[in-house]
């Protein structure tokens, strides 16, 4: 939608975009930078619950708080058993190959 609006109003609209996806990035740089790999919970909870109970927004939100809640307990209570290895790594070590399988279904396409 930013982009039509742009592409309508811009005619240089090669830099408008450029600069729009420069401030997207510095901005989820910030947000990682402050919060750690912990805010990979926030991507990977989401997709989870979606695939297990549809694309229905009702159901999908409030199940992600708890589903995100519950993973952040255990990936604490699994770095304190490891040693005292941080959170983040067990979050990545948790989500990393999920992500690889959802990289794999769009490379091959899937529906809800």
């Amino acid at each position: 939608m930013v982009q039509r609006v742009i592409i309508d109003t811009d005619p240089g609209q090669d830099d408008a975009v450029a600069i729009l996806l420069a401030l997207a990035s510095l901005v989820t740089a910030a947000a990682v930078a402050i919060s750690g790999l912990i805010g990979f919970v926030g991507l990977v909870v989401p997709h989870v619950v979606r695939l297990l109970v549809g694309p229905s927004a009702r159901l999908v939100l409030p199940l992600s708080a708890i589903g995100g809640a519950a993973l952040l307990a255990y990936a604490d209570i699994i770095a304190r058993l490891a040693g005292g290895i941080p959170v983040g790594v067990v979050t990545a070590i948790l989500g990393a190959p999920f992500f690889l399988l959802i990289l794999r279904r769009a490379r091959t396409g899937y529906e809800l």
